[in-house]
């Protein structure tokens, strides 16, 4: 119980280090107890949430539900510590644990919005202080989009201002790995199984029975899809659909530099026609990097002179983006081609469900992915703790319909969040085909006259020309000047 205290005061000393004023209340599980329900609770600013409720979740009979998750990512992990958190048997099966157990390197860090840690805090804020305290908050500096030639700002994001007002935690990045060792952690090794990938399952009106590459099979109440991009469970759900290549290969890398350059901004994306460059503060004096280069799908990966050619394709940018390139060691540098899926009108059928990528595959534009997972977790959650806390003292007892209608209602508080950000990643993509600094206006004689030579072919046969702003970018930034403080308080703070 001390030990408790002393983290939510811990936690509640670490929002006010950036001006939060929080009032926590105290949920004290003891380990043969978990959450249960959800009771409205409002704010001294008026704003509804939902605080988690300790109970144990077994049946008259002392049966529990049994969950059982195909992939053991991000949005399995989590979803395995809400379900024992609630007092659910959980099994999460994986194929490849390796990024877990710290080997790996190519997995970069993970961006996590405000609304992705406020739930996290509601699954569990031992957790959730530990993935803070993990992570490094750049949500309190300027972030935003900026011409990659020029480096100068086109807009910027608050994601600051939003976690203030609603007494949420600020955005922050962490290391993928760090992120899932911790929840690895809470949830106990003995519920992760390594190289044990789900290849089948079979649906009836009583359980659902998983079957392993390994010949070995499980059975249980419900089994939560999330297995990424190219989820075996969507594709036995649905039926198979190749991932979406995006038109662009994502080079990616680390870079050390100069402290007093990263507190400029946390996040930076540099604008060019046909490429960008993402650069994102993620501490201790490290830069990570993602440079988006619009290539055609059968373009080769290579593991060698990337750092050259990346070097050759933004030669004329700005010394932010020549400069992160030019630090990062060349046998560092990864590539990748960047996919999605194309949004599907439901995520489940009788005892199956889908969350996180293997439902909502989105392009990282945004840095979105890990967030909607995470909030896919805790919506889901909710609806299987209603359903059981309502309906069903004996957990044995509840039936594939049953379970349906609480996915649909799951889907319902999910969809239209989830489709528009994945719209909105998609359209950035296509944006950029079109993103141009300057037009390139032809001058007929005598009117070069009045202009400055610099301006002008020096061959007097070919018809002279001037430079002007692109008066789309004017357009754009005004109305992105308008409509950006609501559209990123509902981006970074969601559905808390």
């Amino acid at each position: 119980m001390a030990k408790t205290m002393t983290n939510v005061l811990a936690m509640t000393r670490n929002y006010e280090e950036y001006g939060l004023k929080v009032s926590l209340s105290l949920n004290v599980c003891p380990q043969s107890l978990r959450l249960r329900g959800f009771r409205q609770r409002r704010s001294s600013k008026g704003l509804m949430s939902e605080a988690i409720k300790c109970e144990s979740r077994s049946g008259t009979d002392g049966k529990k539900l049994k969950i059982l998750i195909a992939g053991g990512g991000i949005a399995g992990l989590v979803f395995a510590l809400a379900a024992k958190r609630s007092g659910f048997d959980v099994k999460v099966f994986e194929k490849d644990f390796t990024a877990v157990r710290g080997e790996g390197r190519q997995r970069g860090p993970i961006q996590l919005l405000s609304s992705a840690l406020a739930l996290l805090e509601r699954i569990d804020r031992d957790v959730a202080r530990e993935v803070m305290e993990a992570g490094y908050v750049t949500g309190d500096r300027n972030n935003g989009l900026a011409d990659g030639k020029t480096g100068e700002w086109f807009v910027k994001y608050d994601f600051l201002t939003p976690a203030v007002v609603k007494g949420v935690p600020v955005t922050r990045v962490i290391c993928r790995m760090e992120l899932q060792s911790v929840v690895v952690n809470a949830v106990g090794e003995d519920a992760v199984i390594n190289n044990s990938k789900v290849v089948d399952f079979v649906s009836d009106a009583h359980k659902v029975t998983v079957f392993l590459e390994n010949g070995q099979q499980y059975e249980g109440d419900v089994l939560v899809g999330a297995d990424g991009l190219r989820s075996t469970v969507r594709s036995k759900l649905f039926g198979p659909q190749e991932p979406k290549y995006s038109d662009f290969m994502c080079y990616t890398g680390i870079a050390e530099c100069d402290p007093q350059y990263l507190l400029q901004f946390g996040y930076k994306v540099f604008l060019g026609t046909n490429q960008f460059l993402v650069a994102l503060d993620i501490g201790k004096g490290r830069m990570q990097w993602y440079a988006f280069v619009k290539e055609a799908r059968e373009s080769p990966v290579f593991h060698t002179g990337n750092k050259n050619m990346l070097l050759q394709r933004y030669r004329d940018w700005c010394d932010e983006v020549v400069t992160v390139i030019r630090k990062t060691p060349e046998d560092t540098i990864m590539q990748r081609p960047i996919y999605d899926k194309d949004m599907i009108a439901s995520w489940g059928r009788d005892r199956v469900i889908l969350v996180g990528d293997a439902a909502h595959a989105m392009l990282p534009n945004l840095g979105q992915g890990g967030s909607m997972a995470i909030e896919d977790c805790y919506w889901l959650m909710v609806e299987l703790q209603n359903l059981v806390a309502q309906t069903h003292p004996m957990l044995s007892e509840i039936s594939s319909d049953e379970l349906d209608l609480a996915f649909r209602r799951f889907e319902k508080k999910r969809m239209f969040r989830v489709r528009t950000m994945h719209s909105i990643c998609r359209m950035a993509s296509f944006m950029i085909s079109l993103y141009q600094t300057h037009l390139q206006i032809s001058l007929p004689p005598p009117l070069p006259l009045l202009f400055n030579d610099e301006y002008y072919c020096r061959r007097r046969r070919r018809r002279r020309s001037m430079k002007v702003k692109h008066p789309a970018l004017f357009i754009a930034n005004q109305a992105l000047l308008l409509a950006l403080p609501k559209f990123m308080d509902w981006v970074v703070v969601g559905q808390h």
